[in-house]
């Protein structure tokens, strides 16, 4: 296992580096919490099970190669693949937060994979350089159109990249973002003007993170030089927050994640979506091909409510 700090040209204050959330991911003790909330039962691990299932639907289809983690954060895809398909793949994984990369290190120390600190943005590698990318996670974050063109140049052609975002036209987004996350925000004011001390008070911090319709991501990445064949909706559930905390039968669901992937008409109950695209540039040798994957069309399988 190799841990490199590297830059290419990125300043560290950036999209993917605004002070609030390269504070919070920065500190190590967050990365730790971060790393157990894939363990933990609950929304979140829900969540993630789900996710991990919707990329491996993909990856169980390709015969193997160099693949990038992009945004890796705690290593948790990482140690799946290395599981998984041991052999398979040589492993590089890159996010912006050291915290994150030494937390990644710490679970795959056994294992040959190349560990890098750098910007989504500004990928610290050569052109053409993977055969798999995988970002998930990552887009909510960052500029998602400079992510993209960085993501399409270090794919080789022929090669896959997969990327997720949260499903801003989920009932769980809706209800989250637009009354939950107020609620509590508003209660911790009122708690403020009560005398609560500020640890205790309810709240949620601002930090930045956005959501995209299935259909303006698909268009980004035909612009960006990729084409999207895919797109597989996850962590299905009708519960809005805090309720869904207590719904007994989706929380089980994460003992089956297939229950919790649609590409049908349940994909309006996904809190988030998957995006599989192939590269544009034409290469005689494909890592994995479209029709492995999906039908080849040139439009989101969306809405209108997308525009």
């Amino acid at each position: 296992m190799k841990v490199r700090y590297q830059a290419r040209g990125t300043d560290p204050d950036g999209p993917s580096g605004c002070a609030e959330i390269r504070t919070r991911f920065d500190d190590p003790s967050f990365a730790s919490t971060y790393a157990a909330s894939y363990r933990e039962s609950g929304p979140a691990q829900r969540y993630f099970s789900s996710r991990l299932h919707a990329v491996f639907e993909v990856l169980d289809r390709c015969p193997g190669g160099d693949l990038l983690d992009v945004g890796c954060g705690p290593g948790v895809f990482v140690r799946r693949v290395l599981d998984a398909r041991p052999g398979d793949f040589r492993i590089t994984a890159v996010d912006r937060s050291p915290a994150m990369v030494v937390e990644a290190a710490g679970g795959t120390a056994d294992a040959e994979v190349d560990l890098v600190v750098g910007v989504a943005e500004a990928l610290p590698f050569p052109d053409a350089a993977f055969d798999v990318v995988v970002a998930m996670g990552v887009l909510e974050y960052c500029d998602p159109v400079a992510v993209l063109r960085e993501l399409e140049r270090v794919v080789r052609p022929g090669g896959i990249v997969l990327v997720s975002m949260l499903n801003p036209l989920s009932p769980y987004r809706l209800f989250e973002w637009g009354v939950y996350w107020p609620l509590l925000r508003l209660l911790g004011r009122a708690e403020g003007l009560l005398g609560r001390s500020s640890g205790r008070r309810h709240g949620v911090p601002k930090s930045g993170i956005r959501a995209l319709p299935v259909g303006w991501l698909w268009r980004r990445m035909r612009e960006a030089g990729l084409h999207p064949v895919d797109v597989v909706h996850y962590d299905l559930t009708p519960a809005v927050p805090p309720f869904d905390r207590f719904l007994g039968k989706w929380t089980r669901r994460r003992e089956r994640p297939a229950d919790t992937v649609t590409r049908g008409f349940r994909r309006w109950m996904g809190t988030a979506y998957l995006v599989a695209a192939t590269s544009s540039r034409r290469s005689r040798s494909r890592v994995i091909t479209t029709d492995t994957i999906a039908d080849t069309t040139t439009t989101p399988p969306v809405s209108s409510a997308d525009h």
